[in-house]
């Protein structure tokens, strides 16, 4: 006499099994993960363009914020039509036309060979490598003179690295502002440079002395070079604060924005 299973389609025996079968729960388990890996697949997919815009304003957000014009009342892409971007090759402190400007990702240059250069040394953390051009924003008075220049910094502090922004007045020398819009460091410690007491305390400092030396320095006593020159390093994080010394200092100097920073000076931006 013929198996009455035989005459049953596959999905009418898979349901027929015993619920504690093995077999039946290996496939529901397999099928559930199936479907839902491809659920968060496709979310990830459909959202990304929108996670994009977002660290995009993110990013927009913090150079107006360093700049000091930032505005609740106007919206980050309006505002920003104010900032004047550039491209500069920091061997030359020179802007190129190499790329364009609405593109440029000095991020994810990380991963572009043809454009990664190697470091002597490397103070900030780097990897031993950094970027050959960096995107910098410029930001003019009303009579097209510079007010000022606001330049992407990032470096190893305790834990992470710290990704932000200097802004400088229009001689390349006095501090306007720094702000980190992401790091990992440590709540309450290390974390604290983004506290707007600590961020103040840059406002007004320089970085280089009347001969031109590098000065600037986060520490918990002043350099002999003087106040004019001094953050108090965060309370509690050591390793932060020195990180942060380290980092503006590589940036500020000659493996940096140094050049850039010579033709600014000269009147040559």
């Amino acid at each position: 006499m013929p198996d009455a299973n035989e005459n049953k389609g596959l999905f009418r025996r898979f349901l027929d099994m015993p619920n504690d079968s093995v077999t039946k729960t290996v496939i529901v388990a397999v099928t559930l993960c199936l479907v839902a890996s491809m659920v968060v697949s496709a979310a990830a997919v459909s959202l990304r363009p929108v996670q994009q815009a977002n660290a995009l304003r993110d990013k927009q957000s913090n150079v107006l914020q360093v700049a000091g014009v930032y505005d609740p009342d106007v919206t980050v892409a309006e505002a920003f039509e104010a900032m004047e971007p550039h491209v500069v090759d920091l061997s030359t402190g020179e802007f190129t036309d190499q790329f364009d400007i609405d593109t440029f990702d000095e991020l994810a240059a990380k991963g572009d060979p043809a454009i990664i250069r190697a470091l002597d040394e490397d103070p900030a953390g780097l990897g031993g490598a950094m970027q050959a051009y960096r995107m910098v924003y410029i930001l003019r008075t009303e009579d097209g003179g510079i007010d000022k220049v606001i330049l992407p910094i990032e470096g190893y502090g305790l834990w992470s690295t710290l990704y932000g922004f200097i802004a400088l007045e229009e001689n390349g020398n006095d501090i306007y502002g720094l702000q980190f819009y992401q790091h990992g460091e440590t709540p309450g410690l290390g974390a604290e440079v983004d506290n707007p007491r600590w961020k103040a305390l840059w406002n007004g400092k320089k970085l280089r002395d009347e001969d031109g030396d590098l000065q600037i320095t986060v520490a918990k006593a002043p350099p002999p070079a003087g106040q004019d020159y001094y953050i108090d390093a965060l309370a509690g994080a050591t390793l932060t604060s020195r990180g942060v010394h380290n980092l503006v200092r590589f940036w500020m100097g000659e493996q940096g924005y140094g050049p850039f920073l010579e033709r600014l000076k000269a009147g040559e931006i």
